[in-house]
């Protein structure tokens, strides 16, 4: 399904009825990665996966995508079904959005699971990767999907799951070199929501892989710990829903 929203066609599916769960991609990624979990979850549940601005089918709003920009297209999406209720479940960049939609509309958020993400701003030094990100993609946007991607696996993973791992390149290629430049820039500049993922009162979970080469686990893991959040160690990489994918679906199945 699509919809216009800032005159630009947002791209979404809904599967399933009551007790929705929203399920957001991460960064160079779209709604098919939640494809096989969706069918099976949206057995007992509504399930609805969006193509967040710039990625999969859903075009481009502004020149920087920020989070709230992306939990905004997210929230139309919710008003066009009604829901007024949701769990959220996001994948990295997905995580950044879930977090800033609790910001932003404080009521609506029933659970929050922060997959392979983290709600720490960028560092210097992330900021930095971030800009030299940018300028790579607007010089050679095939050569920075194909590095970005295989960096997110350790490389006997990236052996393991080659087809899979080419699978997610050529549709990231797809998008607009436009699109995930808004989004580099966008994440670059996002908010640092520590203090509100601890404040939150619902459930919460952080899932974090033992080899993310993005994120370090043990400091997720003490984030978690002082936001009083559930913790889920997996033992692969930055992509849980596809190095993982029996445990991760095990995680899904109890949210609330």
């Amino acid at each position: 399904m699509k919809v216009t929203y800032k005159n630009t066609l947002i791209s979404f599916t809904s599967q399933g009825t009551g007790n929705p769960l929203v399920l957001l991609h991460g960064f160079l990624e779209s709604k098919e990665i939640w494809k096989d979990f969706a069918e099976e979850l949206s057995i007992n549940r509504q399930v609805i996966c969006i193509d967040l601005p710039g990625h999969g089918e859903s075009g481009n709003i502004s020149e920087i995508h920020t989070m709230t920009d992306m939990a905004e297209a997210v929230k139309y999406i919710l008003d066009e079904l009604n829901i007024k209720k949701a769990s959220f479940v996001g994948h990295s960049m997905g995580g950044y959005v879930s977090l800033e939609f609790q910001n932003i509309f404080p009521t609506i958020c029933h659970s929050l699971v922060l997959v392979n993400s983290t709600p720490q701003a960028d560092s210097e030094e992330r900021k930095a990767n971030r800009d030299r990100a940018a300028a790579l993609v607007l010089k050679n946007k095939r050569a920075f999907v194909s590095m970005a991607i295989s960096n997110l696996l350790t490389p006997e993973n990236n052996k393991v799951f080659k087809s899979q791992i080419e699978e997610l390149k050529n549709r990231a290629l797809e998008f607009s070199t436009e699109g995930i430049y808004a989004a580099i820039k966008g994440m670059k500049i996002r908010t640092d929501h520590t203090g509100l993922f601890a404040k939150f009162k619902g459930q919460k979970i952080i899932v974090a892989g033992k080899q993310d080469p993005v994120l370090d686990f043990n400091t997720i893991k003490i984030i978690a710990l002082r936001c009083g959040s559930e913790f889920k160690s997996l033992p692969d990489g930055h992509l849980s829903f596809m190095e993982n994918t029996k445990e991760f679906q095990k995680i899904l199945r109890f949210v609330d």
